[in-house]
């Protein structure tokens, strides 16, 4: 029988990721996060720069003294206080950055390349003679002379546990990546992988350098780093798997969690139209799509999307057919005959060529108007008042009536409307609301200007059913309000 290829993956989110403009990790976030890569099946989570400050010292160490199953890695430069500050982290590995293009070791470091190699050979000895393992990171490695690159792995090889060749700005792609890693993964040391996203190539470029003999694959949770980011976990286990054969022990269907509590913690938004995690990658639309869908959902997905722990989910607008309005009444439980069918979508279709985005919400008050149905609102907003400002703690109180009787409740928070939100939450928690999520939450200006009116979209969840809603005002507070109990309405029906 032919052996199946492997692959091991080696997760930098919590330190190259972590280093994408406007993330910052508090060390029990990180924590989380690393605890989540280990459900996942991550094999090496390099968990920070511990010579970073204090607070990256706590998160690397309680990563390391978690018990996890991953090796866990800190990075460091050729210094030694970067090392032993690393090594009083309880690391299982240290990830040495040696810069190996000349303009690095010129212009940065001001040595020459054998002062390189000896200080690289120097501080990984160091390392291991504390009984730790050692990653060497040739950092810029796709602008370095391949000549001396290749002497160096092949001096270093004896020395350390893995080598790692860097393309620090993205600059490569597949077919020079093939001839590199078939000319350097002949060492017994194993050769890894980390690309940089800047020409798109990111994913590409990782996956040709496994197929040419890579042993380890650096990556990133959303594809999060510097400037265009990382490689994206999710796209190269995915695309190795299921394109190429080549397995991982990343449980996939642990993929979409994964990805959207980085999202959370990161606060970094990932694109809709961003391949395997975005909303829109399992989303249809179009009505021919719909159609083709609900026959065999083969024929518009490139796979069932279970696997990557992600739902299919039919949108409303411009573009939809008449198959996904009667799919979508059969969920709701509602009968039409043809005729209010085709009143029910040429009205979403009019919505849609407005340009508005058609939410669920929308859509049950079009069937509603169509079929003249009397649904009396099960939350109605009363009133709503807060305060706010700059030497005042955020408060809000909410005035609600709830199947007939009214519910006064107040709540604070960081800003007007999360302290509205919390307020609303707490009238609404005699509703059994403990598993209501809110998993976004966007918003737009309709019209210009200071006194703009505003939309706000969110998107909610109870159990396994998702729903979107919106609310317009041109108070921000009230619309956000407005938005929330559009769609709890919509999902305790």
């Amino acid at each position: 029988m032919e052996e199946v290829k492997t692959v091991k993956i080696l997760d930098t989110t919590l330190r190259d990721g972590e280093q994408t403009p406007g993330v910052s990790l508090t060390p029990e976030q990180k924590l989380q996060i690393a605890k989540q890569l280990d459900i996942l099946g991550v094999d090496i989570i390099e968990a920070g720069t511990a010579v970073i400050s204090e607070g990256e010292q706590r998160a690397i160490k309680a990563i390391a003294g978690e018990g996890l199953n991953a090796e866990i890695s800190s990075f460091a430069r050729l210094l030694k206080g970067d090392i032993d500050v690393a090594i009083k982290c309880d690391v299982d590995t240290i990830n040495l950055v040696a810069p190996v293009s000349d303009d690095h070791i010129k212009k940065k470091l001001k040595i020459d390349r054998e002062t390189l190699r000896e200080k690289t050979i120097e501080m990984a000895e160091y390392v291991k003679g504390h009984g730790l393992n050692v990653e060497i990171s040739a950092e810029d490695a796709s602008r370095a002379d391949m000549a001396f690159l290749k002497s160096f792995f092949s001096d270093l090889a004896t020395v350390v546990d893995r080598l790692c060749f860097c393309d620090t700005v993205g600059v490569l792609y597949p077919e020079y990546t093939k001839e590199i890693f078939q000319a350097l993964c002949n060492f017994n040391t194993p050769v890894s992988v980390h690309c940089h996203n800047d020409f798109g190539l990111a994913t590409t470029n990782s996956v040709a350098a496994v197929l040419a003999g890579a042993k380890v694959v650096h990556v990133t949770v959303n594809g999060l780093g510097e400037r265009a980011g990382n490689a994206s976990l999710e796209e190269v286990v995915t695309a190795l798997d299921m394109l190429y054969g080549v397995k991982t022990k990343i449980v996939k269907e642990k993929l979409y969690e994964t990805s959207r509590m980085v999202r959370n913690l990161t606060k970094m938004p990932v694109a809709p139209s961003k391949p395997l995690m975005g909303d829109n990658a399992f989303t249809h639309e179009s009505g021919m799509h719909i159609h083709g869908t609900l026959a065999d959902p083969s024929l518009y997905e490139p796979f069932e999307p279970g696997i990557i722990g992600r739902k299919r989910r039919f949108a409303f607008g411009k573009h939809t057919g008449k198959a996904s309005v009667k799919m979508a009444l059969e969920e709701m439980g509602i009968a039409a005959d043809e005729k209010q069918m085709k009143k029910i979508l040429a009205k979403v279709k009019e919505l849609g060529d407005k340009g508005k985005l058609v939410t669920d919400s929308d859509f049950q008050a079009v069937v509603e108007d169509v079929l003249r149905i009397e649904r009396e609102e099960k939350i109605k907003l009363v009133d709503l008042s807060v305060v706010s400002g700059k030497n005042v703690y955020p408060t809000a109180s909410i005035r609600l009536e709830i199947d007939g009787e009214d519910v006064v409740e107040a709540g604070v928070g960081v800003g007007p409307v999360d302290a509205a939100i919390n307020a609303l939450r707490k009238a609404m928690a005699g509703m059994e609301m403990y598993d209501l999520r809110l998993e976004e939450y966007h918003v737009d200006a309709i019209t210009g200007g200071t006194d703009a009116l505003v939309n706000v979209v969110v998107k909610i969840s109870r159990g396994d059913k998702t729903i979107t809603a919106s609310g317009v005002s041109e108070d921000i507070v009230i619309a956000s309000v407005y938005a929330l109990i559009n769609g709890v309405n919509r999902l305790y029906l």
